[in-house]
């Protein structure tokens, strides 16, 4: 008795769906959903775990398949701190917390790799325009009202407290070695816009966040330049050292090589003289 091996089913043109990782499927249900939030989707969308699993899964596949140079964007965009050899999940994770609806400075590529980000299945060439306007339109009507709100709010602070602008450059990736520029540079940060994004509380401790990594930032680059002006001097002093050691050392060797000399001089007189002039 042979045992037939399954097919794959075909059946409408369908190719079945790649495996579910194990890794996922042991998971308990509160982990992955917070692996879910960390990739940008809502848990509570999902019934059962293994719901949850295929949608990490899925998420996982999606940004694993996206472009990098416009996932770096996008970070720049939001001015999020990665790492250098940071991963698209990594990349990802950072992109989910960004909040902002000002898109100013976005590229098409960018846009597009934002809305797949947030859940828009958008294909490659959709145009700039209808791109901004589907991200507005996942935003809600209720969502829109409460950004209006906090941005009143955070008009209102900034007049109070004075909105000085943080600095203008992304300080955290270098720009892509021969790739393409974003059209423009991202917006300064200000503190109406970091209320509006982030609510009352947690735009002000954000822009003291910034303001503070700013302020410790400029005094490590100070402390690194009084530093490297200590080594240099440090060398130079060294340097300084090491060549009146050198000196020294050449002087007594021209000084031990002078008194041999003369002790030589006088030993084939000595020599000489007994020999020669007064023998014994």
């Amino acid at each position: 008795m042979t045992s037939e091996s399954p097919q794959p089913d075909d059946r409408d043109g369908e190719t079945a769906a790649p495996p579910l990782d194990r890794r996922l499927s042991d998971m308990p249900k509160d982990v992955l959903a917070h692996l879910a939030e960390d990739l940008g989707l809502d848990p509570t969308r999902y019934d059962t775990a293994r719901d949850l699993a295929e949608a990490v899964q899925q998420r996982r596949q999606l940004i694993a398949a996206m472009d990098r140079a416009a996932l770096l964007e996008v970070i720049r965009w939001g001015r999020r701190p990665v790492a250098f050899d940071a991963t698209n999940e990594q990349i990802a994770q950072e992109i989910a917390r960004i909040q902002s609806m000002r898109f100013s400075g976005l590229s098409q590529r960018g846009l597009v790799a934002l809305a797949r980000l947030r859940g828009l299945e958008v294909a490659d060439d959709v145009p700039t325009p209808r791109l901004r306007h589907l991200l507005k339109k996942q935003e809600g009507f209720f969502s829109r009202l409460n950004r209006r709100r906090r941005a009143l709010l955070g008009s209102i602070v900034a007049n109070i407290v004075g909105d000085g602008q943080l600095s203008n450059e992304y300080e955290f990736l270098p720009p892509e070695p021969g790739g393409p520029a974003a059209p423009d540079s991202p917006p300064a940060d200000s503190l109406k816009a970091d209320i509006e994004e982030s609510g009352l509380f947690g735009g002000i401790t954000s822009r003291i966040k910034r303001t503070a990594d700013q302020y410790l930032n400029q005094k490590l680059d100070e402390i690194e330049a009084r530093i490297d002006r200590k080594l240099d001097e440090i060398d130079r002093r060294l340097a300084e050292w090491r060549d009146k050691e050198i000196a020294n050392r050449i002087r007594i060797l021209k000084i031990t090589l002078w008194a041999s000399v003369i002790v030589a001089v006088v030993s084939l007189i000595y020599s000489y003289v007994t020999a020669y002039l007064w023998p014994h």
